[in-house]
């Protein structure tokens, strides 16, 4: 398998791992939507043009073809020079260097998110419990509000305990 062939199907591996749906969830603003949509747009049409275009292997060169028209020592020192040539082998030294780094962000990415998620749980709550709050604040006795707030029936109790009024 030549080395083009192996990158248009890795790439097309890599196209179909990524959950762009499941990205897409967690963006909050339209401006990020939006670079996310360009971003995943120029991957499929990258990934579109590796499996099409560069994923064929070039036709071989009719050296007999150019012997007849051009004539064979011309044409003969060309496949010497073209035979000769040698495409270097691409060494990948920057993975194993980054790899550690990049799992390493991604544990703390996951951390990050599943604190995020349990903050905005928290929030949700404390919106849902004002909202309420807000409904009945107007009707609300004292007792009803200390019941939800022990915390402050104890602080207000021993302030009129202590003969405090707050001057």
């Amino acid at each position: 398998m030549s080395g083009v062939k192996k990158v248009t199907d890795l790439a097309a591996k890599a196209g179909k791992a990524i959950d762009w749906d499941g990205m897409a969830k967690v963006l909050v603003s339209e401006e990020a939507r939006k670079e996310f949509a360009n971003l995943r747009r120029t991957f499929e049409d990258i990934n579109h043009q590796l499996q099409t275009k560069y994923s064929q292997e070039p036709q071989p060169i009719d050296w007999e073809y150019y012997r007849k028209g051009i004539g064979a020592k011309v044409v003969d020192m060309y496949k010497e020079a073209y035979d000769s040539i040698e495409i270097p082998k691409y060494v990948d030294t920057v993975t194993p260097e980054y790899k550690p780094k990049f799992d390493a962000l991604l544990v703390e990415l996951k951390e990050a998110e599943k604190a995020s998620l349990k903050e905005s749980e928290r929030i949700e709550k404390e919106i849902a419990e004002m909202k309420e709050m807000k409904k009945k604040i107007s009707t609300m006795t004292a007792d009803e509000y200390f019941e939800k707030h022990p915390e402050l029936r104890k602080k207000f109790d021993d302030e009129i305990r202590n003969d405090y009024w707050g001057y």
